[in-house]
């Protein structure tokens, strides 16, 4: 397990491989073309397979994971949610020179979300939130808990205090080293009621499908799992805007120490990006930082 903040050793897939390993594995599905999607994600390389399946390949040992617990659970969470979210149709085994387990899934129809793509902020706020309040009402009592599977989601933000501490340090004076400090701590010392609820995980931009503008379903569940739903509070700050911003607070009722705990979430993790792309024209994450230190 690469340490937090340091990147996992990551393989490549190419079309070849990924056709061996559909033909060895499901010779049924051997003769249906398979592509590269447009834009993969970092955790998993990501094919079609003809026009309404999806083969997701994780790119290291790491996010290999979360393999069976998506195969496990989504299924189970699938008909209690009031958007789509993938289905698997099958789990293939290490083969054809690729070492993980990976995942066949139904293919779903969308663009990534964008500020710009959302048709109205505030029911796009409205609907995340309502899917959000559905996936936290789901039983949790053996839902997995946080650990390496999902980066530690779920759990104690102290997890990520020398992130920050290293961020910090990273960008000098290019923030406001007080304002941010300031923020961290009450997020840190924010409590929680330890009452396991079942989180996303990753609810980020690219997770999210709009349809016409609107929420279409909610994709990439490798980072679920029950415990502090804080994390998920996040998008708040990274996608919706003020308007929309109170509207998910108040359909999700999301107390002052979990707002507080959610800000510290999206802090650590855009601080973080921040001292990555330091001298890089990467105007987006500072846009998301100036908004976390601005809006509590």
């Amino acid at each position: 397990m690469a340490s937090l903040g340091s990147p996992p050793r990551r393989v490549t897939v190419d079309t070849d491989q990924a056709r061996r390993l559909i033909g060895e594995q499901f010779p049924r599905w051997a003769e249906l073309p398979i592509r590269p999607v447009a834009k993969s994600g970092w955790d998993n390389i990501t094919f079609h397979l003809g026009d309404a399946m999806l083969v997701r390949l994780p790119s290291a040992a790491e996010y290999a994971l979360a393999v069976e617990k998506e195969q496990r659970w989504l299924p189970a969470l699938t008909p209690q949610l009031p958007l789509p979210v993938p289905v698997p149709l099958a789990q293939g085994v290490p083969g054809a020179g690729y070492p993980f387990p990976w995942s066949i899934y139904r293919w779903l129809d969308g663009e990534s979300a964008s500020p710009d793509g959302v048709g109205d902020p505030v029911r796009f706020a409205l609907d995340l939130a309502g899917f959000l309040a559905a996936l936290q009402s789901v039983d949790a009592a053996e839902g997995p808990q946080p650990g390496k599977h999902n980066w530690f989601r779920g759990g104690t933000l102290r997890t990520f205090d020398d992130l920050v501490q290293r961020a910090l340090a990273t960008l000098g004076g290019h923030v406001d080293a007080d304002v941010v400090r300031e923020i961290w701590k009450t997020a840190l010392e924010a409590p929680w009621d330890g009452v396991d609820v079942w989180f996303h995980g990753d609810v980020a931009p690219g997770n999210l499908l709009l349809s016409k503008g609107n929420l279409s379903a909610v994709i990439d569940f490798g980072s679920c799992g029950v415990g502090d739903p804080a994390c998920d509070t996040a998008i708040a700050w990274t996608l919706l805007t003020d308007e929309g911003r109170r509207a998910f607070r108040d359909r999700l009722a999301v107390d002052e120490a979990t707002w507080a705990r959610g800000r510290g979430w999206a802090l650590w993790k855009t601080l973080h990006t921040c001292a990555q792309t330091l001298g890089e024209a990467d105007e987006e994450a500072r846009r998301v930082l100036d908004g976390i230190l601005a809006n509590g």
